[in-house]
């Protein structure tokens, strides 16, 4: 089926009552996109990444506008003969709708990563060469393999993963580490994440796995804030995970050490060029030596161990 998408610019003090003026008139549903708000987003969540794309700065630069679909029809044609009598500059184009809710899985494809794993897509066949597959559905939530940052600390992870180690992954998104690290032939792993879906997603992923609640655990909360979230994680990990951005990690990593065996392994990511020093201090300060520094497309990833005596 086809529909139009018609953009409507607006002042962004106007953007209420045109709203009500469109739903009068029989358009259904509107996206606001507004520099303001978009603004206003990156300012109250900016704990959660390190720097924006350019491009999607610009697009959204002096920007204030009413987004609506209406049908490829007599009852859509009707609708916005209605609004183009009510407004001048209304822009019109024609989408198809051929299977919007699926088609971006055929960006998804497995990925090769180190020399162990491969991380496949439910939906694909496990391609042959005798990889260990890390089964994900990519669609859930973040952490698909195909960042730098997760392929970075998911090949340190090879290095260090065995039967009997038990793992802490910290800001686990879509357990795609922790999950790595028992595919790797880990005995265990508690992850931990602020956003209060990832729970549910990262046991779906364990699931595609066939790793129940007996090997793989999650729960959700803020673990710089909350003192008794830290203290239920208990202490002995063999490996421990941040894959998350420089500003979580620089003070999370003071907490590392008692999460630690004093011969574990301390693995982070999410580090983008320009804060790997501070990280470095950081991570330094917290009583670890850096033993390996991986980069990667702008990214990099530390590998450390607590230091003797520390």
């Amino acid at each position: 089926m086809r529909y139009w998408e018609c953009i409507l610019d607006t002042p962004a003090a106007e953007i209420d009552a045109r709203c009500d003026e469109l739903a009068s008139l029989g358009v259904g549903g509107f996206v606001v996109e507004n520099e303001e708000d978009f603004r206003d987003f990156l300012e109250n969540n900016r704990q959660y990444w390190d720097y924006v794309d350019q491009e999607l700065e610009n697009r959204y630069a002096g920007l204030s506008r009413l987004k609506f679909y209406l049908t490829d029809d007599e009852d859509g044609l009707a609708v916005l003969r209605a609004v183009r009598a009510r407004y001048e500059g209304v822009r019109v184009s024609v989408v198809e709708d051929s299977d919007w809710e699926n088609n971006w899985r055929e960006y998804y494809k497995p990925i090769e990563v180190g020399e162990r794993l491969v991380v496949v897509p439910e939906w694909e066949a496990l391609p042959s060469g005798g990889r260990l597959p890390l089964w994900l559905d990519p669609g859930l939530t973040f952490g698909t393999g195909s960042h730098a940052t997760t392929r970075m600390c998911l090949q340190a992870l090879e290095e260090y993963a065995a039967p009997g180690k038990r793992v802490l992954d910290l800001g686990c998104g879509s357990g795609i580490l922790g999950i790595g690290a028992l595919v790797l032939g880990c005995d265990s792993c508690l992850g931990c994440d602020i956003d209060p879906k990832s729970p549910d997603v990262a046991m779906s992923n364990a699931a595609l796995n066939r790793l129940g609640p007996d090997r793989i655990r999650i729960v959700a909360g803020d673990l710089l804030s909350d003192a008794s979230l830290r203290r239920s994680f208990g202490t002995g990990y063999d490996i421990v995970l941040a894959n998350i951005v420089s500003d979580v990690i620089i003070p999370l990593s003071a907490y590392v050490p008692g999460f630690i065996r004093p011969d574990g392994v301390f693995i982070t990511s999410g580090i983008i060029e320009g804060r790997q020093e501070e990280v470095r201090a950081a991570v330094e300060k917290a009583g670890f030596r850096i033993v390996r520094h991986l980069s990667e497309d702008d990214w990099h990833c530390y590998v450390a161990l607590p230091s003797i005596g520390a």
